[in-house]
């Protein structure tokens, strides 16, 4: 186990990368067996994906869309956690954006567990 997180970093470092700058077919690589995603919507508990090609597919749709802008404000990562604390803009508008964290888990070099909340 990378006790330093520099793997885990590494991981999220990537994961982040891809939504940052549209790159969904990168997340290809990151994403393990078994992924569980918790979204940060609908409120109150948001909705639930589980199974690699779910998680997937939530996440492409993302990170392909053009009208959305991701920022890392943090990302911390120790042993097989990280969080990735982010600002999600979609205008120009001083309204228009949201922040929010991703809690995570990685095992064996990929993403196992996204649990995401915002800031409401």
């Amino acid at each position: 186990m990378d006790m330093k997180g520099e793997t885990t970093r590494a991981i999220l470092e990537r994961f982040h990368d891809a939504f940052e700058n549209h790159r969904p077919e990168a997340l290809d690589a990151l994403i393990g067996e078994g992924c569980v995603l918790e979204n940060t919507g609908p409120a109150p508990d948001g909705a639930r994906y589980q199974g690699r090609e779910a998680c997937l597919e939530f996440w492409k749709g993302i990170a392909a869309s053009a009208n959305l802008a991701f920022t890392a404000e943090e990302i911390w990562a120790g042993a097989d956690r990280g969080i990735i604390r982010w600002r999600l803009s979609w205008g120009k508008g001083e309204a228009d954006h949201i922040r929010g964290v991703n809690i995570m888990r990685i095992r064996d070099g990929r993403i196992t567990e996204a649990f995401g909340y915002v800031k409401g």
